[in-house]
Order: C-alpha cells, then structure tokens, then sequence
C-alpha cells in the first residue's frame, strides 16, 4: 500500500487479510462444491464464477458509482468541494481521486476505487447542503482514508461471493440446469443442494463482510479525525447526518439502503430491519471513539 499520513491500522490491515482468506477459501469450496455437483456443466460454473470475478474487480467501482447516482465534477462546477479534497490530499500526501457528486437529499458520502490511481469520492447534494465547511472536511478525511487504506477494495471483492451465490441459486432453480435434467431424482436433489450451498455460502460471506464493515468504519473515523485533528467536527457532521436521516422519505432510504456499506452513514427506512445487522457501528460508538481521540490530543 502507498503511504500516506493517515494513521495506520494493524487491526484493520489483520481484519482484511483475514477476510480475504476465508472469502477466497469459501469461494473455492463453493465453486468446487458446484463442479461436483454439476459434473456435466462445470465448464459453464467455471466460466462464469471466473468471468464475474474479473468483472467485479475491474469494474465494481464504475457499477458502485454509476448505480448511486455519481456525476463526477469539474473544479469550476464544485470550487468548494474540490478545494476541500486538495487540501486533505495535500495533508495525507496522496493522490487526489476523482471528484464526483450525486443528486439525492440523503446526506451522505462515499468512495470507490480499486486503488488510489482510480478513486473516486462522492459527496450527495444533501451532505454539501447541510455541513458546515469543517464538518464536509473531516467526512471527506473519513472517507480518503477508506481509499488510503484500500478496505473500500477489500470490501467490493468480498462481496462478490454472496452475489455470485445468489446468481448460480437462480440459474439452478429456473434456469437450464432443471431443463437439462428433467425430472430424474438427481435432478429433484440438485434443486434442492445448490439454494441449500449457496444459502449457506451468502449468510457466510454476509457476516464475513460485516464483521470488516463495522470495524473499517470506526478506523476511518479515528484516521479522518487524527488527520484533520478536528475530531469535533467529524463528531458534529455525524451527528448531523443521523439526525437528518429521519427526515429523509421513506423511498428514498430504501434506494439508499443496499449501498449502505460504501456510505458515510447508513440510511435507514422506518420499517427496516437492517440495523440487526448494520454494515456500521452504532453512532454512539463512533462519537464515544472521537471523544476519546479528542481527548488525547487536548492532552498532546
């Protein structure tokens, strides 16, 4: 990883290394599990859990950007946005990525990027509306940091498993392996094995990929924060945020809501049941954090 003068992270670098590993290995099993049961078209599993797997990783970022509404600007159409990332990049000493905005009230922000050669930073039209200009500073640190890190690249390719899963679920339950088959009693325990394998690897890589989500978030708070040294802003833009999120209608969150894992703070509707099983930490965890980090420098 290029270094930077974000604050590093063993526990964060031991989470995704670990990560990896058990994602790479479930994603061998799980294919391996499919060649054998699929004896006659493992051309075609290999084929196509292959082939996704280049595309997830050279495109994800492009589909994550273009599926959230990204728009990327000029420095005469957003003077103040880029005018705040040139001067955190100069800060970190890295690259400066991609400027982009997306047209939705929802207050949040994002990164994409396989590295920082093409990453990319995304700001809402309701995020710019609403912080102050300190506060869009340590938001937009929290999220340079996820690509300084490069957990935003980490958390793209490990999430690809579940949806091959949920891919390969489908081709089996409507697909040509039920027609190829007929309806021998091999056939009847395929339809049967493949939802059950693939059920198994998606709940799997899900809690994999959370487990990383919540503790990335907080890593990116505390390097955002020590970068800026304001971690009272960042506190004050977090707070700010969560407290719009109610005010947002309820359509809009539940478009926010499947890219909650790349979001500065997730965006939930009234009647969803995903904070059971949040992609972040509770809000009071990150503000008790930043107090603490303000409190060692006050003693610095």
């Amino acid at each position: 990883m290029p270094r930077t003068r974000f604050a590093p992270d063993r526990g964060l670098t031991t989470r995704m290394v670990s990560t990896m590993f058990f994602i790479g290995l479930l994603y061998v099993v799980f294919v391996g599990v499919l060649v054998v049961l699929l004896r006659g078209a493992w051309p075609v599993v290999l084929i196509l859990a292959g082939g996704m797997f280049i595309a997830q990783f050279w495109f994800s970022d492009k589909i994550a950007a273009f599926s959230m509404g990204a728009r990327e600007v000029t420095p005469q159409e957003a003077p103040e946005l880029h005018g705040a990332v040139d001067r955190l990049c100069a800060l970190a000493d890295m690259p400066k990525p991609r400027v982009a905005i997306a047209d939705s009230d929802v207050p949040n922000a994002f990164a994409t990027g396989r590295n920082q050669k093409n990453a990319l930073v995304c700001a809402t039209t309701g995020l710019l509306r609403r912080l102050e200009p300190e506060e869009l500073e340590g938001v937009l640190a929290h999220e340079l940091s996820h690509v300084a890190h490069r957990d935003v690249a980490v958390m793209t390719i490990a999430s690809f498993l579940g949806v091959l899963a949920g891919i390969i679920t489908r081709i089996g339950l409507w697909g040509g392996f039920r027609r190829a088959g007929g309806r021998d009693q091999n056939t009847a325990i395929l339809l049967v094995l493949i939802p059950l394998v693939s059920a198994v690897v998606y709940a799997t890589s899900f809690l994999l990929t959370r487990l990383l989500s919540r503790y990335r978030e907080l890593s990116a708070d505390r390097a955002g924060a020590l970068l800026t040294g304001r971690p009272s802003a960042l506190a004050s833009a977090l707070t700010k945020v969560t407290g719009q999120m109610a005010r947002i209608p309820t359509r809009d969150l539940r478009q926010a809501e499947p890219f909650n894992a790349f979001y500065f703070a997730p965006a939930f509707s009234k009647d969803s049941m995903s904070r059971l099983l949040s992609s972040h930490p509770t809000l009071e965890q990150r503000l008790d954090q930043l107090g603490r980090i303000s409190a060692e420098l006050g003693r610095a």
